[in-house]
């Protein structure tokens, strides 16, 4: 390895991002600073942020190793940034500009780049990227006027790396700091009459949201909205049949679905299953079948995939 390749770098996406991601994993692989690029591919945007901080959180020990960086690349470069930051001694930022690029490595050790595969073109990525690496911790950067650090803040410098990545492991943190989580600690629900096993509680109005939860083994019959609908799973693990596009998918925690209005569709829950959805106007449903039709119709379907 060349005295002056210091990085290994893990790359990951999800579609919006896949061409950049795969654009500045081509730069990188020439890059005279790199020692090597790990493409770990393209996933949902927190499985593809997730994969590369779980690397980025546990760098190789040995005394030569590289620096273990990461690159993360989604529509916006918020999503990923947020998920990447999930994990202990990752520093990601999401970064426009070489001077973003500059201002959060000396500031941040930033350490995980996040780019936008939307407002983000191939030639600007390089030269964030070239900034990214090019740029030391506490170096003079645009938000210091681009010179030294006073002393007080290097002093502060001085500790900041070890007091960051303390933070998880302080007493007394909450289990939980999502917003959706903290909303649904002591909540009454509500039961869904015409669908048993399932209770929602609307928490705002037009635009409406609600959490909702069934029980393994529910079933919803087929039925649409005057709304469409986008909904995040919490946990649990549930399966939508769409019948007016005939198609179906297979939802787990962290999936996100939108039905359109007017979509008839039935689902089917096959664990304790907890959801977030939100549509716009007032809630109503209509019913397309009744209850011994729609589980018919599951277990046919579930019983020939089966085969």
């Amino acid at each position: 390895m060349a005295a002056d390749r210091r990085f290994k770098i893990f790359a990951a996406a999800d579609g919006f991002g896949q061409p950049l991601k795969d654009a500045v994993v081509a730069y990188l692989r020439a890059h005279p600073a790199v020692a090597e690029v790990v493409d770990l591919g393209v996933d949902k945007y927190y499985a593809a942020a997730a994969a590369v901080a779980r690397h980025v959180s546990s760098p190789d020990s040995e005394p030569d190793a590289p620096e273990f960086r990461g690159v993360v690349v989604c529509g916006t470069g918020a999503g990923v940034c947020i998920f990447a930051n999930k994990y202990p001694r990752v520093y990601a930022t999401h970064c426009a500009s070489p001077a973003d690029a500059v201002n959060t490595r000396s500031i941040n050790a930033c350490n995980v780049l996040a780019l936008s595969g939307i407002a983000t073109q191939p030639d600007a990525a390089a030269a964030i990227a070239d900034s990214w690496l090019a740029t030391p911790f506490r170096a003079p950067c645009p938000a210091s006027g681009d010179a030294p650090w006073p002393e007080d803040i290097q002093g502060f410098f001085d500790t900041a790396p070890d007091e960051m990545a303390a933070i998880p492991e302080a007493e007394g943190a909450p289990d939980s700091v999502c917003a959706i989580c903290c909303l649904r600690n002591g909540m009454e629900f509500e039961p869904v009459g015409i669908m048993p096993g399932g209770e929602m509680r609307i928490v705002r109005e037009s635009p409406t949201s609600a959490y909702v939860r069934f029980k393994a083994g529910s079933v919803e019959p087929a039925h649409h909205h005057t709304f469409g609908h986008d909904l995040v799973v919490i946990k649990g693990k549930k399966k939508v049949w769409n019948l007016t596009k005939k198609e179906s998918y297979d939802l787990v925690d962290g999936d996100f679905l939108f039905t359109p209005a007017g979509d008839v569709h039935r689902v089917k829950y096959f664990e304790d299953t907890e959801f977030f959805i939100r549509w716009d106007g007032h809630w109503d449903i209509f019913l397309d079948e009744d209850l011994d039709t729609a589980r018919s119709a599951i277990d046919a379907e579930l019983a020939a995939a089966s085969k």
